[in-house]
């Protein structure tokens, strides 16, 4: 027994329950151009605002004040909250350090007149102790008048001096 069956065309034809999104053209099935450009805007407005959010944050974090020692002891503890750079030059026998063991130093910066103690923990270059060296700290000003300071930069003393300062052929023989 074999039944038949007959298919209409009526049979065939697909009606769909759900009508497409509104950015897909019904006859290619592809978005339309119109919304791709509005996605790509979105995507680099929200790429732009975060760059300028990380940048922002990022100068933040490098910038600080720099003073010279008499400035910051003029200003007080007003300035002890901020990222601080100072400069100034050591104060000849005051540096110390904690122990014999011990990588934490304190000493006297002196520049215009003001002297301020600092502290610093760690190893320090060897110019440090040079007495034409300008040194610079980073750190912060505490509201007890010191200086603590996580970094250390040395700028090197200049090469060339007067000769009213320096005249370094006082020991040479027959030299004018």
């Amino acid at each position: 027994m074999a039944t038949a069956f007959k298919l209409g065309a009526s049979d065939m034809q697909y009606t769909p329950t759900e009508q497409p999104p509104s950015d897909v053209d019904p006859g290619t099935g592809m978005t339309s151009v119109l919304t791709r450009n509005r996605k790509l805007l979105i995507v680099g407005a929200i790429a732009l605002v975060a760059f300028g959010y990380f940048a922002f944050t990022a100068f933040q974090a490098a910038t600080g004040y720099y003073l010279t020692v008499d400035e910051l002891v003029e200003r007080g503890s007003v300035a002890g909250e901020r990222n601080l750079q100072v400069k100034g030059t050591l104060v000849p026998l005051t540096f110390e350090r904690e122990s014999a063991t011990s990588t934490l130093a304190y000493f006297l910066l002196e520049d215009g007149g003001a002297q301020m103690n600092a502290t610093y923990n760690g190893v320090l270059p060897d110019l440090f102790f040079n007495p034409h060296s300008e040194i610079v700290l980073g750190g912060s000003y505490g509201p007890d008048g010191v200086f603590a300071a996580d970094r250390v930069l040395i700028k090197c003393p200049s090469k060339y001096e007067s000769l009213d300062v320096e005249n370094p052929y006082d020991d040479v023989p027959n030299a004018a």
